[in-house]
């Protein structure tokens, strides 16, 4: 899963207080919007803690801020700029991603009927699917807690894991999607297109990820980061280990039908597009517009010769500063080609 170091925790809390102090109640209505009208948006960048909006608001210049009511109280303002950008953080953790974006959609503060959604995050990552750094875009969203549990010291013997589906006997056994959030798949078109404009792009890295990596010993995960594509998995307990990510990839697979790959752990993706998805019965946004991009900011299982306590207790791998560098790096051409191309973007995904 995800981590945050306490130097950041303490910038984005002063980020937060700072902001709260100095928001205006409403930005000014831009040009082509009417007074009092809904704020037009052509792409919103979803966040989930502050030091994940940071490369956002910085580069894009997010100066216009929309204080909405039911926003999480550390991050109360949405975040736009001139070119119809918008970005919002929504608190980490299932209950916050959720709230926060059931308040945005539905304050009738802003017009998300041709929106574009990119849902930008770090995240933990399986070494066998990649490395400190990488760029993810998602074709699955898969959620790891929406099971039944039994302690492993007292599940039956020929079991491999203690996590079995609800409604069913054992492991290896679909459940029946009863909660309708355990998998979601993405428009296609979108997630090619996403993927083919980052393709290029030069990741960011650092040397003491580079350093941690090299204990590793097989490919990807001792080699630069890259921009792949492969699956993400939600789940507010941040499980570590080689047991535990075997279950992760295990439960992804039976989820998608054997169609998707996991490698990238978080807490928010379901509960997110579970949010937009509400928003979408309404009529207020289009979910073939939602995109997902998880870069990795550690690994979620230790390397040889390390315990997974060690690696979950681990202070510093060197990837936290690439992976949240990397995420406008990755995002970036697809929120700037939807802008600088909007004609061709404001009907749908473009050929």
């Amino acid at each position: 899963m995800k981590r945050m170091s306490t130097k950041y925790k303490v910038l984005a809390v002063a980020s937060s207080i700072a902001a709260v102090t100095s928001l205006p109640a409403m930005a000014s209505p831009q040009q082509g919007d009417v007074a009092g009208s809904p704020r037009k948006v052509k792409a919103l960048v979803i966040s989930m803690f502050g030091p994940e909006s940071e490369p956002w608001i910085k580069n894009l210049r997010l100066t216009q801020k929309y204080r909405v009511p039911g926003l999480s109280p550390d991050y109360p303002a949405v975040n736009c700029n001139t070119d119809g950008v918008c970005q919002v953080t929504t608190g980490m953790g299932h209950a916050n991603a959720a709230a926060s974006i059931t308040a945005l959609v539905l304050s009738g503060r802003f017009d998300l009927s041709k929106s574009y959604f990119l849902i930008a995050g770090i995240a933990g990552i399986d070494p066998k699917q990649g490395t400190l750094g990488s760029a993810t875009w998602s074709r699955y969203l898969v959620d790891y807690s929406i099971a039944w549990e039994l302690d492993a010291r007292d599940m039956p013997a020929d079991w491999t894991t203690g996590y079995i589906g609800i409604n069913t006997k054992g492991p290896g056994q679909k459940p029946p999607l009863d909660y309708k959030t355990e998998v979601f798949q993405l428009n296609e078109a979108l997630l090619q297109k996403a993927l083919a404009l980052s393709k290029g792009v030069v990741l960011d890295d650092s040397a003491v990820a580079r350093e941690y990596r090299a204990k590793y010993t097989l490919a990807p995960a001792n080699q630069p980061p890259a921009v792949i594509q492969c699956d993400t998995m939600a789940g507010d307990t941040w499980w570590h280990g080689e047991l535990l990510g075997k279950r992760a990839e295990d439960w992804t697979k039976l989820l998608t039908d054997g169609k998707g790959t996991y490698c990238t752990s978080q807490q928010e993706d379901n509960a997110t597009y579970e949010a937009l998805k509400r928003g979408a019965n309404l009529g207020l946004l289009d979910l073939n517009r939602v995109a997902v991009l998880r870069t990795a900011s550690n690994f979620d299982r230790p390397h040889a010769g390390q315990t997974a306590y060690e690696s979950l207790i681990l202070k510093e791998s060197g990837g936290f500063v690439p992976a949240i560098n990397n995420l406008y790096i990755a995002g970036g051409p697809l929120i700037r080609n939807i802008v600088s191309n909007w004609e061709q973007w404001k009907s749908g995904v473009p050929r």
